[in-house]
């Protein structure tokens, strides 16, 4: 058995114990920490080798059309397995002990959906561990969701309708591509011998532009690409936090996982096809410049830390309309630094509405006297979140500034150019929200006379894990950027 097998599988296991009645915390933190301890194994026997997959396994399920429960790695699903495990760690971790046990059922199921389709390589098990996924993720907020009873189930239901037509299109997309390249043989869903096919007998550009755009909407619905976005930052603020940070940290970056490793290689001309590239383009600054107006009026912390994840999404996207082997490593970098930042925020915001019963800004201040700690961990989010060099965040976002920039060579300035020149004033709105939100919390005096304690040393511990990887991962980012030599670049 492929240790990739293992990875998917133990979450699912966790989750039936559970349920079975074995103690919720040992098993579900149990498993999480030997996922991770799993994954770091496979990163240091990983090598990273052009054109092949690490740890593959494959077992037939239908003959015709051709289904294999198929498992391998390269480097981009490697960086994302890694963090599922991290955020999954940490999230768990998070789960009080007088939470019900379906708050750790609902975390594995979710882990195991995102393990799955990033570690799965046949296309019919990449999309099902993904629909996994998101059942847990869509009950969980109207159960269990922070708010009343009506207003809870009213996100679950917005966001049940846009992720559910979002797969919808997605399915219609995959099938697509599965009917082109399969040439009137038998039917495979296998991602390596449809890239083979894709490389030998290619589509037609303009069709290729027609897929990828039927793809873009459905991978973008999953990920809250605007104007596609609505339903996402209500159901962040809504959510439980552990659903809260593996959704937003991890399950959101499908949608660009599957565009990165599946629509690019499969339609590498489909991203330049003239509409098509106008279309994301608009789209993406949606996501920077529209959203980034949107959350600088935000007045609660939880809608700031929503609304700026969705924003994010517009640097990662940039990478990906840009398509050179730079801006793609970027966004990779990108996607796991934003992962681990968004997790460890809605963390802290977790702790501290528990702690103090709200997350108006208006109600908040001088935490930084009475929680040195907390405020140092969540400056780290924050900052990262800004883009601060030595953080995570600004590696992965200078990679795809410059990969993006000059992606026509540098002899042009086009299209691509000026929404380069356009998103970056997205980092000037980030560090306006952000900067104000942590002045808002921490400094000065709350008028409410509010104030909370460090966590113990034994809850900072997995906060400590995040900050870490944030701070090892942009002070060393050839780390991950170096298991990318496999990453298929158009």
């Amino acid at each position: 058995m492929s240790i990739l097998e293992i990875v998917i599988l133990l979450p699912l296991l966790a989750a039936l114990a559970v349920c079975l009645g074995a103690p919720a915390r040992l098993v579900s933190v149990g498993s999480a920490m030997v996922n991770l301890g799993l994954m770091l194994g496979a990163a240091t026997k990983f090598k990273a080798v052009a054109g092949e997959l690490a740890f593959t396994s494959s077992r037939v399920v239908l003959d015709n059309p051709s289904i294999n429960f198929a498992v391998g790695m390269d480097g981009t699903s490697l960086i994302l397995g890694l963090l599922t495990a991290l955020v999954t760690l940490a999230a768990v971790w998070q789960i009080a002990d007088d939470r019900p046990p379906i708050y750790h059922t609902a975390s594995q199921l979710i882990a195991a959906g995102a393990f799955g389709a990033f570690l799965c390589t046949d296309l019919f098990f990449l999309y099902a561990f993904h629909e996994l996924a998101l059942i847990p993720t869509f009950l969980m907020i109207a159960l269990h969701g922070r708010a009343d009873e009506a207003a809870r189930k009213a996100v679950a239901w917005k966001a049940t309708l846009y992720l559910g037509a979002g797969s919808l299109v997605l399915l219609a997309g995959l099938g697509w591509l599965v009917l082109e390249y399969s040439g009137g043989q038998k039917l495979t869903f296998d991602l390596n011998a449809l890239r083979a096919m894709a490389a030998t007998n290619p589509l037609p550009a303009e069709k290729q532009g027609i897929i990828f755009f039927v793809l873009l909407l459905g991978f973008g619905t999953l990920v809250s690409l605007f104007p596609l976005h609505s339903w996402a930052a209500p159901a962040y603020a809504t959510a439980p936090v552990p659903v809260a940070m593996l959704h937003a940290g991890v399950l959101k970056k499908f949608g660009l996982y599957g565009l990165i490793q599946i629509a690019l290689p499969l339609l590498p001309q489909g991203p330049h096809v003239p509409w098509v590239q106008k279309a994301l383009l608009l789209m993406l600054l949606g996501n920077i410049l529209v959203v980034g107006f949107v959350t600088i009026a935000q007045k609660s912390l939880d809608r700031i830390l929503g609304n700026s994840s969705v924003m994010h999404m517009g640097y990662i996207f940039l990478g990906i309309a840009a398509g050179t082997e730079l801006a793609l490593r970027g966004a990779v970098l990108l996607m796991f630094a934003h992962g681990v930042s968004i997790a460890l925020l809605f963390a802290l915001a977790g702790r501290l509405r528990n702690q103090l019963g709200t997350l108006e800004l208006a109600k908040l201040g001088g935490l930084a006297s009475h929680a040195p700690v907390f405020a140092i961990l969540f400056a780290f989010g924050a900052f990262a979140s800004i883009g601060l060099p030595g953080l995570a965040n600004f590696a992965g976002e200078v990679l795809v500034f410059l990969g993006a920039f000059g992606a026509e060579g540098g002899t042009t300035f086009g299209p691509l150019q000026w929404t380069v020149v356009l998103a970056l004033w997205g980092v000037v709105m980030s560090a306006v929200y952000m900067l104000r939100a942590y002045r808002d919390i921490f400094q000065g005096s709350a008028t409410t006379g509010l104030f909370m304690n460090d966590p113990s040393l034994f809850q900072r511990l997995p906060l400590i894990l995040l900050a870490a990887a944030l701070l090892i991962a942009g002070c060393c980012p050839w780390l991950l950027l170096d298991l990318l030599k496999t990453a298929p670049v158009p």
